[in-house]
């Protein structure tokens, strides 16, 4: 097979980490042991999804402390963490602190807007600044410059037997070139160019501007150059993928049908735009490797990156995600050119 793009250089995973209600142990157990086999696979990146009053990770922060404990090399992100349900200055605490317990390992991912079903959860959210609290980049402008070490206070110096810090500590001095952007349109590309984060894209764009039918992965091509084009390292910035891909080389047959009936149920969302957003999905990639690497040279907006967190499907088993992860690391990534980190 021809190459048609730059050989893979980071390979990593995004999983939902979800659980039971009445034993939510056992699911976020089983997320760690998913991370940790990451690690084992060798590996690049790690990465956590963000639900509120949802069965998934609610705290990913804390999730990825505990990660952090039970790995050595592995790097642990977000995607995302939704700004509308967090104070800027307790989440740098929060991310610098787990930024320094894993040696540096920290990529926090974040995405701005108002909380999902606002109107029905603000009154305990906010409720007494529900209609003050300001959910756009402004938000994530107050993270970023709290997190690269930008004064949080007039006030520094010693009272009584206390010491106090006019900025946020723990202060880690690399996480903020480690802040990425989760964005899906050529707004959220620019301005997070604009302001040197990196770029988190995914399987679901905007598709903005003409009313005729759009190919996703040039939508995709094109948030990814508009990002480029205005961050300060131009086209060495970086941007990481996140299709949903499914190998199926040892895939059992049961397995096998469970997969192809999942990409199947989901595929009619991805051949129009959807809702009043006109969002685009990207179709979920399931075949062998060699099968899922023909397609993802055949991407235009994946010839662009050399990095990727292929998304784990939502509802699978443990024994699912082991084989697909196996899969990933030992097969697709080094048909893609990636090599192992272990």
């Amino acid at each position: 097979m021809p190459l048609t793009s730059e050989p893979l250089r980071k390979l990593g995973f995004l999983s939902i980490g979800l659980f039971d209600e009445a034993d939510p142990r056992q699911g976020h157990e089983s997320t760690l042991q998913i991370i940790e086999l990451g690690e084992r696979l060798g590996f690049d990146s790690a990465w956590v999804r963000h639900r509120h009053l949802q069965y998934g990770i609610s705290s990913p922060v804390a999730v990825l402390a505990a990660a952090s404990q039970r790995t050595s090399r592995i790097e642990l992100g977000t995607a995302v963490i939704p700004l509308g349900w967090e104070n800027p200055l307790r989440l740098a605490e929060d991310l610098a602190t787990v930024d320094i317990l894993s040696g540096g390992r920290l990529n926090p991912g974040v995405s701005v807007g108002p909380p999902m079903h606002y109107e029905r959860v603000k009154d305990a959210l906010y409720p007494d600044t529900a209609d003050a609290e300001d959910f756009s980049f402004e938000r994530v402008r107050r993270l970023l410059d709290l997190v690269r070490g930008e004064p949080a206070t007039d006030f520094s110096g010693t009272e009584g037997f206390e010491s106090f810090s006019d900025r946020v500590q723990p202060h880690s001095p690399g996480l903020g070139r480690r802040l990425w952007y989760g964005g899906g349109s050529l707004r959220s590309a620019q301005w997070a160019g604009e302001h040197g984060m990196n770029f988190l894209t995914s399987s679901v764009v905007k598709a903005e501007g003409s009313e005729e039918p759009q190919d996703f992965a040039e939508i995709q091509l094109s948030h990814i150059r508009t990002f480029r084009a205005h961050h300060p390292d131009g086209d060495r910035a970086r941007v990481s993928q996140g299709l949903v891909v499914i190998p199926t080389d040892s895939a059992t047959p049961e397995q096998r049908a469970k997969y192809e009936a999942y990409a199947r149920e989901r595929t009619p969302r991805t051949a129009t735009p959807q809702g009043p957003a006109r969002l685009m999905f990207a179709p979920d990639l399931v075949g062998t490797s060699a099968e899922i690497a023909e397609r993802l040279y055949a991407h235009a907006a994946f010839r662009e990156i050399d990095e990727v967190a292929f998304a784990l499907p939502f509802t699978f088993e443990h024994e699912d995600y082991v084989q697909i992860l196996t899969d990933i690391a030992t097969r697709l990534g080094p048909a893609l050119g990636w090599r192992t980190a272990a």
